[in-house]
């Protein structure tokens, strides 16, 4: 079951974008990684901004990810949400990509219990039309 009813609006890929959303659709979480320094970036762009090259590789991140900083939201800002409240938008980092930060959720927690630190773990959520979204829930001891 979806985490977000069926009227909220999805992703629209763009261009730079497009091949991390096509991972997604395979239930594969891929970070754009320079070819030529190895810095991984999140989101998405054309240029390196450490040493401006064009050549990209697609890196995914091993293990767990770990919440950066969150808010509980407590009003809707789309009519689907309404039902969700109050729910959690999370910034999530993954210790072997240093510098990539996803925007997500965080799911299967009482909102007044999520901390910054916390280890969260993937899981995929499937919006319809063959997406997938990535969502984390805490990992439990």
């Amino acid at each position: 079951m979806a985490y977000f009813p069926s009227t909220m609006p999805g992703p629209t890929p763009n261009f730079d974008d497009r091949e991390f959303w096509q991972a997604c659709e395979r239930r594969q979480l891929l970070f754009q990684t320079c070819a030529d320094c190895g810095k991984p970036r999140h989101p998405p762009g054309p240029v390196c901004p450490s040493c401006r090259s064009l050549r990209t590789k697609w890196t995914e991140p091993e293990g767990l990810a770990e919440v950066y900083t969150y808010t509980v939201v407590h009003h809707a800002s789309h009519e689907a949400v309404k039902e969700r409240l109050p729910y959690v938008v999370g910034v999530v980092t993954f210790p072997d990509l240093p510098g990539v930060r996803l925007v997500t959720n965080i799911t299967d927690i009482e909102p007044s219990l999520v901390r910054v630190g916390m280890q969260v773990r993937l899981w995929w959520d499937e919006i319809g039309g063959g997406m997938f979204i990535p969502r984390f829930s805490p990992i439990t001891p």
